[in-house]
């Protein structure tokens, strides 16, 4: 049996560069960073989901917002679920390190590759916050949108959230110079239909475990 979902796909500028939004039904399912840059599509609506996405991303880029509210369809294993619903338990303006989720999750600090992995896999960049894991060392370490763009979503809530610095890694993190001329207002959208089993793999609706 399949059933027809509609998919919706929109650009954003942002000070950490273009982010693509991507929407299934009411819910959202990906932002990513993109190399592409962003232009404007005149007289075209987003989605809900994608509008509201876009507005609470731009209070969060602006310093008013510290945490996301919106229906989320992160696909992935099982496993990957249980770390992205982990990652949003992390306080703003805080850090946990790979071991500590896995000690979270009960997998033991043995486990910290395999959340390093899942970490790494989450779709749905800065919503779920993968940025605010970093190494037992209080390194940084990777991030699939580039450690620059890590740096500065750690030094945005730093500087947003002084209350509650994360000690380890608050002399390593000084966030960039946003880009001037960086429009956070900016999108371009498209909608498409596609088919698909009417048995999805594993969606959730904010990450929960």
């Amino acid at each position: 049996m399949t059933m027809t979902v509609d998919t919706s796909t929109a650009t954003m500028d942002s000070p950490v560069g273009p982010l693509v939004l991507r929407s299934e039904g009411e819910s959202l399912t990906e932002v990513s960073f993109s190399d592409q840059p962003v232009e404007m599509a005149a007289g075209v609506s987003p989605e809900p989901v994608l509008a509201e996405a876009q507005r609470q991303i731009c209070a969060y880029f602006a310093g008013q917002l510290e945490a996301f509210d919106l229906p989320l369809a992160a696909r992935g294993t099982q496993f990957q679920q249980r770390v992205w619903s982990e990652l949003t338990r992390i306080p703003y303006g805080t850090t946990a390190s790979y071991g500590e989720i896995a000690a979270r999750l009960g997998a033991g600090a043995g486990a910290s590759r395999a959340v390093g992995v899942a970490n790494g896999s989450n779709p749905i960049a800065i919503v779920i916050p993968c940025h605010r894991v970093i190494g037992s060392n209080g390194k940084l370490t990777g991030y699939a949108g580039g450690l620059d763009r890590k740096r500065y979503l750690l030094g945005l809530e730093a500087s947003s959230a002084p209350g509650s610095l994360f000690a380890a890694s608050a002399a390593a993190v000084k966030a960039p110079t946003p880009n001037p001329t960086a429009s956070s207002r900016s999108m371009l959208v498209s909608t498409s239909r596609r088919s698909r089993s009417s048995r999805p793999s594993s969606t959730s609706s904010a990450p929960d475990a």
